[in-house]
C-alpha cells in the first residue's frame, strides 16, 4: 500500500517526467518514459494507484500512450508486453469487440497505436461467454483514425483469423477489463479536465478589460466556480471507485467524466473567449481530447440509459459506496 507521502511523490514525478519529454519533443515516445517509470511493475503491484495516477498525468500533460493496453490486457488474466495491443469495444459501446463464426474470429473496432506492431487480443462473444484469441497484425487491417483528434493515436481495425487458439475467458475477468477501462479513461477525462480548468483561471487572471482583470467579475467567476465543483465533484467519484472498486462506481464514475468534461469545456470556454477557439491556444488540444476519449467503453449518455434499465429490470437500488 503506498502512503500519502509516497503517491504525492509519485504523482508529482510522472507528471513531471510526461511534461518535460513532451517539452523536449512533442512527439516523444510516452510509452517509453513511463517503462523506466515502472508503469507495468507499479500496475502489477499497486494497480489502483497506478490507473489513477498515470492516467490523470496523461489527461493533464494532454499525452499519448498505450498504457490502456496493459490495464485490459492484466484485468484479462494476461502478462502485459509491449507487443500485446486489446481491440477495444465499438464507440460507445463496452460488449466483446469479436465474434467467432465458422472457426474464424471477426471484428472490426478501435485499438490504441500499439495495434501496429502486435498481436492483437481480441475477446469474443457474448459478456456472458466470452473468449479471447491473439491474432497476428498480419491478419488485420489497421489504419490510423482522424476524426476530431488525430493525435490521440487510436486506429481502426479489422479483423479476420483463425480461432483455432481461442481460449474462455472468465466472465468476471470481462466485466474487471471494463470496470477498469472506464476508471482509467475516466481518470485521462479528469486530468484534462482539470486542465482546461487551470487554463481559463490563468486567462481570467491575465485579461483585462475596464482597467482589470475578467478573474473579478462575478459572471466569468460564477462559470469557474460551475467548473471547478464539476472537477471536484468527479475527484470524488473516482476516489469512491478506486476505494470501492466495482462494475457499478466505475460506470458511475465514467459517466460523470463525460458530463464533467461538458460542463467544464462550456464553462472555460465563455471564459476563454474567442481566443479558445483558436488553434494556438492548447485548450482546444483538452477540449478534442475529452471528446475522442467519452465514447470509449460508453458514453455518459449510453451509461445512464443502461444503469435505468438495470435499475427498472432488478427494482432495487444497490449500495454503491457505504457510507
Amino acid at each position: 500500500m503506498i502512503d500519502a507521502d509516497e503517491r504525492a511523490l509519485m504523482e508529482k514525478s510522472v507528471h513531471a517526467a510526461i511534461a518535460d519529454a513532451r517539452e523536449a519533443d512533442e512527439g516523444a515516445d510516452v510509452d517509453a518514459v513511463l517503462a523506466q517509470l515502472g508503469w507495468r511493475e507499479l500496475l502489477r503491484d499497486e494497480p489502483g494507484d497506478a490507473i489513477d495516477i498515470v492516467f490523470r498525468a496523461l489527461g493533464a500533460t494532454n499525452a499519448t500512450a498505450t498504457a490502456l493496453d496493459d490495464v485490459l490486457v492484466s484485468a484479462l488474466a494476461r502478462e502485459p508486453r509491449a507487443d500485446l495491443a486489446v481491440l477495444l469495444p465499438r464507440f460507445a459501446a463496452w460488449d466483446p469487440p469479436g465474434r467467432i463464426d465458422g472457426g474464424e474470429v471477426r471484428a472490426q473496432s478501435l485499438a490504441t497505436a500499439r495495434a501496429d506492431a502486435a498481436e492483437v487480443l481480441v475477446v469474443c462473444g457474448a459478456p456472458s461467454e466470452p473468449w479471447s484469441v491473439a491474432i497476428p497484425t498480419a491478419s488485420a487491417e489497421i489504419r490510423p483514425l482522424r476524426g476530431i483528434d488525430p493525435g490521440a493515436g487510436f486506429r481502426s481495425v479489422r479483423v479476420q483469423g483463425s480461432a483455432a487458439r481461442a481460449v474462455r475467458v472468465d466472465p468476471a475477468a470481462w466485466r474487471a477489463a471494463v470496470a477498469l477501462g472506464r476508471r482509467a479513461i475516466a481518470h485521462q477525462i479528469a486530468g484534462a479536465c482539470r486542465a482546461m480548468l487551470d487554463l481559463a483561471c490563468a486567462h481570467a487572471k491575465e485579461r483585462v478589460q475596464f482597467g482589470r482583470p475578467i478573474a473579478r467579475f462575478q459572471a466569468v467567476r460564477h462559470r469557474l466556480a460551475e467548473a471547478l465543483v464539476a472537477v471536484e465533484a468527479l475527484d470524488a467519484a473516482l476516489t469512491a471507485a478506486r476505494e470501492t472498486p466495482s462494475p457499478e462506481t466505475a460506470a458511475l464514475a465514467k459517466a460523470l467524466a463525460g458530463r464533467t468534461a461538458r460542463t467544464v469545456a462550456t464553462q472555460c470556454q465563455q471564459v476563454l473567449a474567442g481566443i479558445g477557439f483558436t488553434s494556438e491556444h492548447p485548450f482546444q488540444r483538452f477540449l478534442k481530447r475529452t471528446l475522442a476519449l467519452e465514447g470509449l467503453f460508453g458514453s455518459a449518455d449510453d451509461i445512464a440509459l443502461d444503469v435505468g434499465r438495470q435499475l427498472l429490470a432488478a427494482r432495487r437500488v444497490p449500495t454503491l459506496i457505504e457510507l
